[in-house]
């Protein structure tokens, strides 16, 4: 394995687009890394900063706002590596971890690795105690249709072996928050080797720019509930 790719959905990033560019590239890995940014027709400014980048070819200025599951899904369709990541363009997700998050691909003991905020002994900031009852709710109530027992089912750290993403980048069909339980199911079908290794969390607030709420986790029920039990 040569390469890992790492999507970077993006929407109204203005103050931390240019400190996750920098955290991301500082990373000292094994691999060759391509950084691949989907802007989600932001407003705020950052789709400016992000015209001002000098590799322009790694970025994709969407034309149509969706929400962030289709900017995965473009990004997928774009990488190249043998290993891809997702990465939150915020800073809640510290790119310091990818090291601990590939090595079971790299050891060839895992197709998928979930990073769990939950499984971890380092630090995470204490917030939204009904958020992470919900968080938890939605992880147990697709554990009980996929027969996985993740932690962390929403986590946005998730990283795949190229095969895995091959197998269903053509079928995914969320465009917001809802692509979590989807591709969490659809590795559960297909039987793929899933780990989960713990991670850092800084988790922001509303005021501070979080963006899913509680109509997103009454969706992903549904979410967890067709791509279960409906979709192939």
């Amino acid at each position: 394995m040569n390469k890992l790719s790492i999507i970077i959905p993006v929407y109204n990033e203005k103050e931390t687009i240019l400190e996750i560019l920098k955290r991301v590239e500082n990373v000292n890995l094994p691999l060759e890394k391509e950084i691949i940014i989907i802007d989600d027709v932001s407003n705020d400014g950052t789709r400016d900063i992000l015209k001002k980048l000098k590799n322009k070819d790694r970025i994709i200025l969407k034309k149509k706002n969706q929400g962030k599951g289709s900017a995965i899904r473009q990004g997928f369709l774009k990488a190249t590596g043998d290993i891809v990541i997702i990465q939150d363009a915020d800073l809640e997700y510290n790119p310091n971890d990818y090291g601990k998050i590939i090595r079971p691909i790299l050891e060839n003991k895992a197709d998928v690795v979930y990073g769990s905020r939950l499984l971890s002994s380092d630090y995470h900031r204490v917030l939204y105690f009904w958020h992470s009852v919900g968080n938890k709710f939605l992880t147990l109530f697709s554990n009980a249709l996929t027969d996985l027992n993740l932690t962390d089912m929403e986590t946005g750290y998730k990283a795949f072996r190229k095969e895995v993403i091959d197998s269903f980048k053509y079928k995914l069909q969320s465009n917001r928050f809802g692509i979590e339980p989807e591709m969490t199911a659809r590795i559960a079908k297909s039987k793929w080797r899933v780990y989960e290794v713990g991670i850092s969390y800084s988790g922001r607030t509303y005021e501070e720019g979080k963006k899913i709420n509680w109509k997103d986790g009454i969706t992903a029920v549904w979410h967890i509930i067709k791509f279960n039990l409906f979709s192939k």
